[in-house]
């Protein structure tokens, strides 16, 4: 139908069957990405009050988002393009589709009170539909089980807390204790050693922490490998989440981690007359931290792979 002439519904269809191609390698897949891309606004330049068009390019941008390195402005994009769909169009509100794939978005981004809403929003547009119920239910049972660790630290008690803390040493930071850090545009930075409990919400820039591992979770879908840090007695236990690693990396509970520029967030989720309050660190890749001294080798690291439904395209 290109060949002829084009028309936003063979535009719609070839940016979808573009990123569902078979490819060999990842720069392949990744320019097929691209290519969906550009088809899908090519789609919504025909009609920008066609809703459709504009979820094809929301998932096109999700695709795009995973594949070229998680780029936080792509994700924004992703999400503009879903509300166009919703405001342009009245019916775009109800596909469960969307619903479900903005979720994800919002899950992977930690903005769980989001993420719960939109599978539980797709839950009821199709009741038939398990997964948004299982996704919604997952979500749940992870932050009732994190916040539950958080709590009690792990069940780490006393004697073997103040143990464990004792061991903690200043050569544990491995590169980072000669007070310095090459940063993610390749600069150098001065950094600081900093208690949890000093930590300001957003990235703690020119700073360095070191604690304890006192407990770690693991999801049915492997992303984020999340364990329990504490740094003192008295202080508080954040939860640290990584992403882009290894299926086989992970930490030990009482192994030392140091994490650079940590970024801090503190979540209060409200949802089926349940609440969970605690706070977190994100670390994008495990590279970025020291564990026990040693620097994390290349092969720890894995590129997040996408999982989202696309069964109304």
């Amino acid at each position: 139908a290109l060949g002829y002439c084009k028309n936003k519904s063979s535009l719609q269809n070839l940016s979808m069957v573009l990123r569902q191609l078979h490819t060999t390698s990842p720069d392949e897949h990744t320019q097929n990405v691209m290519d969906s891309v550009r088809q899908a606004k090519l789609a919504v330049q025909m009609d920008v009050r066609d809703g459709r068009s504009w979820y094809v390019l929301g998932n096109a941008y999700i695709s795009l988002f995973f594949s070229t390195g998680q780029n936080p402005k792509i994700s924004q994009q992703a999400l503009s393009a879903y509300a166009q769909a919703e405001k342009v169009d009245s019916t775009a509100s109800c596909n469960p589709d969307l619903h479900l794939n903005r979720a994800t978005l919002s899950k992977y981004e930690e903005n769980y009170m989001k993420a719960l809403e939109g599978f539980a929003r797709a839950a009821g547009l199709d009741p038939a539909w398990l997964e948004p119920q299982q996704r919604e239910q997952q979500l749940m049972d992870f932050l009732e089980r994190l916040t539950g660790f958080l709590e009690n630290k792990g069940k780490v008690k006393g004697k073997k807390l103040q143990n464990m803390l004792g061991s903690l040493r200043s050569s544990h930071l491995g590169p980072y204790g000669d007070g310095h850090y090459q940063g993610p545009s390749g600069q150098k930075v001065e950094l600081q050693r900093r208690p949890l409990s000093a930590l300001q919400p957003g990235v703690n820039m020119g700073t360095v922490i070191l604690g304890k591992v006192l407990f770690s979770l693991t999801t049915e879908e492997k992303v984020p490998f999340t364990f329990g840090l504490v740094d003192s007695i008295e202080g508080p236990c954040f939860a640290v989440t990584v992403y882009n690693m290894a299926q086989s990396w992970g930490v030990l509970i009482g192994d030392s981690v140091a994490i650079p520029e940590p970024h801090l967030r503190h979540h209060h989720i409200q949802h089926q007359n349940k609440s969970f309050t605690f706070s977190s660190l994100r670390v994008d890749t495990p590279l970025l931290l020291v564990v026990n001294g040693r620097v994390q080798r290349s092969q720890n690291q894995a590129a997040a792979t996408i999982a989202y439904q696309a069964q109304s395209e």
